[in-house]
């Protein structure tokens, strides 16, 4: 695995156990040197490995990008992650992202409306 110290609480890794066990979860902690974390098992090919916390060199971990998550399910189901691991920050950031999606949610297309593009020849008129 790439060597990467910068982790922080709520950052989403994978990586290996100790036991070579493949592992993928979010950083609940980090130590001060910086050389070990602990990392809440989401997915693994032990399946006695998920749910549990596992302290792990941090050198055997990477950090996966960012997503950007704006479907409102998706949101739903983070935010019920949230609850779970009792993440306070999280659930506020996951929080506040669902209730600006309500605020000012993108366009949603009527079931009514198709979009046809114009084209050269003629406008199209589908009503």
């Amino acid at each position: 695995m790439v060597e990467n110290n910068l982790f922080k609480n709520g950052d989403w890794v994978q990586g290996k156990s100790r036991d070579g066990e493949l592992i993928h979860g979010f950083v609940e902690n980090v130590s001060d040197n910086r050389e070990i974390v602990r990392v809440n098992v989401v997915e693994s090919d032990n399946e006695k490995a998920v749910g549990k916390s596992i302290w792990i060199p941090s050198k055997w971990t990477e950090k996966l990008p960012d997503l950007e998550i704006s479907n409102e399910t998706h949101l739903l189901a983070l935010i019920d992650l949230a609850l779970l691991s009792k993440d306070e920050t999280w659930f506020m950031e996951l929080s506040g992202k669902l209730e600006s999606i309500k605020i000012h949610p993108k366009m949603n297309a009527r079931k009514s409306e198709v979009f046809i593009p114009e084209n050269r020849i003629a406008k199209l008129d589908f009503k």
